[in-house]
């Protein structure tokens, strides 16, 4: 990523420099396809090089940048739902664990609200009140669909366990 930030602006190679590998990893998550990330991620700084939006502080351009990642992503998820289903299997090349991946398989198959969430608590650090102001519900709702989330994983692992 960082040498075909040469043509961008300060602030964008800052941004790109900073949160690209984060939204990636959230864009991964949320799509279950590497290409339908860097897609995202791409859309996503496009849309902060155009829109310029000013910022009060880098807290609040992370969050308007994880908002407008996973709206881009719910987008491309409707899109592919209307379209046609796409594979998951390329999400494991993203973790070099064969645990983790098996963790992230089975992220990829919990409902989109849930996954959202998990990712940004357990694999980003952010606290149930800042997931709150960044996607816009309640943090009793962030904390509803965490405990709901952790609930489906635990039962999708205990499955594949079996097997």
């Amino acid at each position: 990523m960082p040498e075909k930030t040469e043509r961008l602006s300060p602030d964008a190679r800052r941004a790109v420099e900073l949160y690209g590998n984060s939204l990636y990893r959230l864009c991964s998550v949320m799509t279950g396809c590497p290409e339908d990330a860097q897609d995202a991620v791409q859309e996503c700084f496009l849309r902060y090089i155009t829109k310029a939006p000013d910022f009060a502080d880098s807290e609040h351009e992370k969050a308007w940048l994880i908002r407008v990642a996973s709206n881009i992503c719910r987008d491309m998820l409707r899109h592919r739902k209307r379209m046609s289903a796409v594979s998951t299997d390329e999400i494991k090349d993203i973790s070099s664990c064969e645990d983790n991946a098996q963790i992230l398989d089975l992220l990829v198959s919990l409902d989109e609200k849930y996954r959202i969430v998990i990712h940004l608590h357990y694999v980003e650090g952010y606290k149930a009140g800042e997931i709150s102001a960044m996607l816009g519900i309640s943090e009793a709702a962030v904390k509803k669909r965490l405990q709901r989330g952790r609930e489906s994983l635990r039962i999708l692992y205990e499955k594949e366990a079996v097997r």
